[in-house]
């Protein structure tokens, strides 16, 4: 395992800065190629786009997914003990469990889709600090997280989703969404697991006071003061895929908080990134448009562990097959017209 390149949030934030972009020459190579299909052009909408954005970004005109990688990263929140989440801080273990027992929905989804999948518990007993008191995390635990991320990503691998699971976490990424763009707490407050109107009002407490509290804007102050372990993991792994130039597929709400940030600290950060869906939390479509991501899917699911993502390899893979497997007019012997 290689170990991450920085050991501070000034040296990721230098990593962040000089991060590669797609490969300009396989790109337009797959273009014409898409021109030259046996198909109207155009006929298979934004299935085209996307087999050309990955051909660009694994530097092939005729690529092929073989190896997609799931991550799963877990943290436990200090901000629970606010009451912000319908599920004790307990959950976060035992459905680490279940995933390595293989008995979550993210599970069936990797095994479907043929994606291997990697679990990471990070100090899950010992919850980052409440962020209506004090900072999240201390600059070693939000770097130790990202870290974490950063090597948990195999290089072979040539798609990659993060997800994750951490009671409570809809309220930090709540809070670092809108410490990012702006807007009132309630803007970006939803019901997460399922709070009623009472507990909805509270979490919305919860987010202004911690935004009250914590008033820097510098993108990784925002993940250190007001995130979680798991977030930064996330953040960590997404910046490694860039890195290795691996495509990713952008989950829900709390994947695309993680995502944020490297969008606000290095413009461009996100462009190797496709969002996987509109989840149900209120919120997300709102932080996708500031995102400037159009998600695949809409299927009104609020689950988390990465399964919107995880459900949109399958695009992915039907794209990709389209535009590597199908013939030429000139191979089929088909006039273009």
């Amino acid at each position: 395992m290689i170990a991450a390149p920085f050991s501070s949030l000034a040296g990721f934030r230098a990593v962040l800065s000089t991060l590669p972009g797609p490969d300009v020459t396989a790109g337009v190579a797959a273009s014409d190629r898409n021109a030259q299909l046996t198909k109207p052009p155009a006929a298979l909408g934004r299935l085209e786009d996307i087999a050309i954005w990955y051909a660009g970004w694994r530097g092939d005109a005729k690529p092929v997914i073989a190896n997609p990688q799931v991550i799963i990263f877990a943290g436990n929140h200090g901000v629970t003990a606010q009451g912000v989440s319908a599920f004790p801080a307990e959950v976060t273990g035992q459905m680490v469990m279940n995933f390595q027992y293989g008995g979550a929905a993210i599970n069936q989804l990797s095994k479907a889709f043929g994606a291997r999948m990697d679990v990471h518990a990070l100090s899950l007993d010992r919850p980052t600090a409440d962020f209506t008191v004090s900072p999240a995390m201390s600059e070693t635990e939000v770097v130790e997280a990202l870290a974490t991320g950063w090597t948990a990503v195999d290089p072979s691998c040539d798609l990659l989703v993060t997800g994750e699971m951490g009671i409570g976490n809809t309220t930090p990424a709540a809070a670092m969404a809108a410490a990012l763009f702006g807007g009132a707490a309630a803007d970006w407050t939803g019901r997460g697991t399922g709070v009623d109107d009472a507990g909805l009002a509270n979490k919305t407490r919860v987010v202004a006071e911690g935004l009250m509290r914590h008033r820097d804007r510098d993108p990784l102050e925002i993940l250190r003061c007001l995130g979680g372990r798991e977030i930064a993991a996330m953040a960590g792994a997404i910046a490694r895929a860039h890195a290795e130039r691996i495509p990713v597929i952008l989950d829900g709400f709390i994947c695309c908080a993680a995502a944020a940030v490297l969008d606000r600290t290095a413009p461009g950060a996100l462009d190797h990134c496709l969002a996987g869906h509109q989840s149900a939390e209120a919120a997300h479509a709102r932080l996708l448009a500031a995102l400037g991501k159009t998600p695949l899917l809409s299927l009104g699911m609020r689950l988390g562990e990465g399964s919107g993502a995880a459900l949109a390899i399958g695009i992915l893979k039907g794209a990709v097959a389209c535009h590597s497997g199908m013939s030429t007019f000139a191979e089929a012997g088909v006039a273009a017209g």
